[in-house]
């Protein structure tokens, strides 16, 4: 039997679980998971659990090794702090645990910060990218609302190292504050609220000011093997409220394929775009697996096990995913309705 660890995870962690224990290949594993809070809903499906330690750095990946031996674990799959866990990946590899986690720190570490990772990119022709500024201070932020409404576009920013919405704000000089009085969710401000707040400091932690993308957003769920060859990819799309749509769409395969080809990021990855006038352009690039993988494995390919798979050095074939099946939340969140659209 396999034993994985996962750490500090999302909720979604639980499904994951669930998909590699349910295997087509019948293949048992034993599943330990670790959270700061031990209710936590992603130690749900986990047979064995633990409470993490407030600590950081190698103190950190210190935890992480000594828990993997002393249950014998064989894969880990981590979450959180992945970079420290990589830079320090050869204790693992000295225990017998195999990680889940990108061995090059440079590119590792430009993924996780989203301005690095624009640099990086830039003359690289994989994928198109927005328009934008890096700042830390609010005259930095003025010049660069100013220079890109000039250039025409709407203008969003979000802080340069985030996982999925957090700190994400448009500037809507339009809006009207009294709709938060009444419990309204927003993601906007005006220019003036942000410059204001902003100007409180001398320096700041770096934002992104950019383009704001405002057509349909995707998501391109991965699997690569170690050496970061693309065994699948697949297309999510982000439609209205919390509606999911699989697509056959080779403009983002083609994408999935080149970033692949070029940065051989190995094992679960996602791709984000989302469309302004017609083109894709990035919005970051995630070296896991992504919150909202378990909606793409309607498609019929377990995303998870194959990760897992192309971790223990298997061949796999590539899978036939299924494209056009809608899914979309109903009232218990893991519960999830899906059509085939024709």
């Amino acid at each position: 039997m396999t034993r994985v660890y996962m750490n500090r995870w999302f909720s979604v962690a639980y499904h994951y679980i669930n998909m590699i224990r349910n295997n087509p290949d019948g293949e048992s594993f034993e599943f330990f998971g670790t959270h700061p809070d031990i209710n936590h809903m992603s130690l749900l499906a986990s047979d064995h659990i633990g409470t993490e330690p407030a600590v950081f750095g190698r103190e950190y990946v210190d935890f992480c090794v000594d828990f993997c031996k002393s249950n014998q674990i064989d894969i880990f799959i981590p979450r959180l702090h992945m970079e420290e866990i990589s830079r320090f990946v050869h204790l693992f590899d000295e225990i017998g645990t195999k990680v889940m986690v990108c061995r090059d720190i440079e590119l590792l570490d430009s993924m996780i910060e989203k301005d690095k990772f624009y640099e990086a990119l830039q003359g690289k022709d994989l994928v198109t990218i927005p328009d934008y500024r890096v700042v830390n201070t609010a005259e930095q932020f003025k010049q660069a609302y100013e220079e890109l409404t000039a250039a025409g576009h709407k203008v969003c920013f979000k802080p340069t190292k985030s996982e999925g919405g957090m700190g994400f704000r448009i500037i809507d000089n339009e809006r009207d504050p009294l709709r938060d009085l009444y419990g309204y969710v927003t993601l906007s401000t005006t220019f003036e609220q942000a410059y204001e707040t902003l100007s409180l400091t001398e320096h700041f932690d770096t934002l992104m000011v950019m383009e704001l993308l405002d057509g349909t957003e995707y998501s391109i769920d991965c699997v690569a093997s170690a050496e970061g060859e693309l065994i699948t990819a697949i297309p999510r799309r982000k439609s209205t409220g919390r509606t999911y749509l699989l697509e056959d769409t080779p403009e983002l395969l083609a994408i999935a394929d080149r970033i692949a080809t070029s940065l051989r990021i190995p094992y679960a990855f996602n791709i984000q775009v989302r469309y302004n006038n017609g083109i894709p352009k990035l919005l970051e690039i995630n070296p896991r697996m992504s919150g909202g993988l378990y909606i793409t494995c309607l498609s019929g390919v377990n995303m998870p096990y194959l990760a897992v798979q192309a971790l223990q050095g298997k061949t796999i074939d590539p899978p036939d995913p299924k494209f056009g099946i809608q899914a979309g939340y109903v009232e218990q969140p893991l519960i999830m309705e899906m059509n085939r659209v024709e």
